[in-house]
């Protein structure tokens, strides 16, 4: 007679074991976390049981010389970017992003192209009928596409399907949140059946040289869904961003194996599906404003690509016995910062004042970079005199109000050169061979500096 299961309880956050529910996760602290699932043994040659006996592997050198890897190219320019030139072989990727922000259609068309290339390719949709993800590809005009679909969320099933006939050379499960494994009794969704369901995919993946391309939910803080331990398990990690307010959305490497982690990939949702921006800085400026005051023009970097973007602040006199700070697109720890250093090295208070700052597009920005941006942006609102048109500023201000050197300032200007600015505001310090762009340049040592060229 089987040994019946023990019975445990698991953190759907952070994975911990507790061997008794309870409302607050002692591991990460968060609450209604624990859910039951049943400790199964492990199968006998897994590695994991009492019983497996080990063989002995062959121990290699780091100088023994390797195959160079061949990436696969996706047809998308951008997504290339993104991945570092192209899908390698046997990888897994895991992208995650919120409810109807563009996976499923990114991915379908990702499918299709590998498809129509000659490449054999399957898609496992375990959220919608197959009935369903052929209205979508009609839609994008996708249906002659040889691409083979199936509805389904049983592993064992799905692993039948891949390991039949041909290799594939493509794979997207569209999501692993969906599927389930006859062997755990737990539900679908839990970590045990996402850990198990991920763990065997990646596996034949790994065997086989397939690309594979997973879906992960994301929960209400912009986080997949799910323990981290899956994010570990694969090698590469998307996150697809964007608003719903705006047409384009942006994806972002958080973990990449065979290429950068700070390179995205800019698109824009039309009637057709996802088409590519070649230019986004183009996009981001589309519909700026220059006369209005409190409006600046910052050069960034995203990854290896130059990008501008405005930054929009408003400074309003306050009602309030404590002034409002509102931030969207910026860190609002930042944004206090940068006024009390504006404040104490350039005498401009912002006590009595509301402030408001924007960074238009609806881009994230995280780069230390935009401070001086963000600077010339309060300044210009505050004083309500409104910046030139043809400048571009990059700089970061330390406490002591000092701005420091940014990284690839040359990449920075040539955009702003190619864009038509005539002047950029950057960092004192740091060698720079802009000679041959015909740009005017700005060197600032110290905040006080800006606000003296803007005569505040």
């Amino acid at each position: 007679m089987a040994k019946p299961a023990k019975v445990q309880f698991v953190c759907q956050n952070c994975g911990a074991v507790a061997p008794r529910w309870a409302g607050k996760c002692v591991a990460c602290g968060e609450w209604n976390t624990l859910m039951e699932e049943a400790d199964v043994a492990a199968a006998p040659g897994s590695g994991l049981a009492r019983t497996s006996k080990g063989r002995t592997v062959e121990l290699q050198t780091l100088t023994k010389g390797s195959e160079r890897i061949v990436r696969l190219p996706t047809g998308m320019a951008e997504l290339d970017r993104v991945t570092g030139g192209g899908i390698v072989p046997g990888s897994a990727l895991l992208i995650g992003g919120e409810p109807g922000i563009g996976k499923s259609t990114l991915l379908l068309q990702l499918a299709a192209a590998f498809a129509s290339a000659g490449r054999r390719t399957i898609y496992f949709s375990g959220e919608e009928a197959a009935e369903q993800v052929r209205l979508r590809a009609a839609r994008l005009g996708l249906s002659a596409a040889p691409l083979a679909l199936a509805s389904e969320t049983n592993l064992a099933n799905i692993l039948a399907t891949m390991g039949e006939g041909k290799r594939p050379d493509l794979v997207v499960v569209d999501s692993v949140q969906t599927l389930w494994a006859d062997a755990l009794d737990a539900a679908p969704g839990t970590v045990s059946q996402v850990r198990a369901a991920t763990q065997s995919l990646v596996r034949f993946a790994k065997a086989h040289g397939t690309a594979l391309v997973l879906v992960g939910h994301v929960t209400k803080d912009g986080q997949i869904a799910g323990p981290k331990l899956i994010e570990h398990m694969v090698d590469t990690v998307l996150y697809f961003e964007g608003d719903r307010g705006h047409a384009f959305r942006i994806l972002r490497a958080a973990k990449n194996r065979f290429g950068a982690t700070d390179e995205i990939g800019v698109f824009e949702m039309v009637a057709e599906g996802l088409r590519e921006v070649a230019n986004p800085s183009e996009l981001f400026l589309g519909d700026r404003l220059a006369s209005t005051p409190g409006s600046a023009v910052f050069a960034g970097m995203e990854g290896t690509r130059p990008i501008l973007v405005e930054i929009q602040a408003l400074v309003v006199p306050s009602g309030l016995g404590t002034p409002r700070r509102a931030v969207v697109g910026w860190d609002a720890n930042r944004l206090s910062m940068l006024l009390a250093v504006i404040d104490a090295r350039c005498g401009v208070s912002f006590g009595q004042h509301d402030v408001y700052l924007n960074v238009a597009g609806g881009l994230k920005i995280v780069e230390p970079a935009a401070d001086l941006a963000a600077a010339a942006a309060l300044l210009s609102s505050i004083s309500n005199v409104a910046l030139p048109a043809d400048r571009v500023y990059f700089g970061e201000i330390s406490l002591s109000g000092a701005v420091r050197p940014a990284g690839h300032a040359l990449a920075r200007l040539k955009e702003a050169r190619k864009l038509g600015f005539a002047q950029a505001f950057l960092p004192a310090a740091g060698d720079l061979d802009a000679g041959g762009l015909k740009l005017e340049l700005s060197r600032l040592a110290h905040v006080k500096g800006l606000a003296e060229a803007l005569a505040l």
